[in-house]
């Protein structure tokens, strides 16, 4: 099978930067990421949506956006968005991951 042929492992696969600079410096851990990371992988379990064909929280190091933080990535799509509580987290898993559509509130 060539790789153009190819189906992705996961529907979807959300990466949250969770990385952590220095005390003075922005970075989207200091937002509480790695935190919101555990609720929405919880969340996500929770729904019986994890697993092959389904979706994937995955921590990431930094994604070069820390001015905008806390972001997260999801693919394959490649939408970014941002958040504050686990109120706009539950916004994403209901309207991209279960209903495909963005949050355009939170995209960047």
């Amino acid at each position: 099978m060539s790789h153009a042929n190819r189906v992705s492992y996961f529907e979807h696969h959300v990466f949250f930067c969770c990385n952590q600079r220095s005390k003075d410096e922005n970075c989207c851990n200091n937002f509480g990421a790695s935190k919101i990371r555990d609720y929405a992988k919880s969340r996500i379990k929770a729904l019986n949506l994890s697993g092959p064909s389904k979706v994937r929280i995955n921590m990431a190091g930094c994604l070069d956006r820390c001015a905008e933080g806390p972001v997260l990535v999801i693919y394959p799509e490649g939408t970014w968005y941002t958040y504050i509580d686990e109120h706009d987290i539950d916004e994403i898993i209901r309207e991209h991951l279960l209903e495909g559509r963005i949050v355009k509130r939170l995209a960047l």
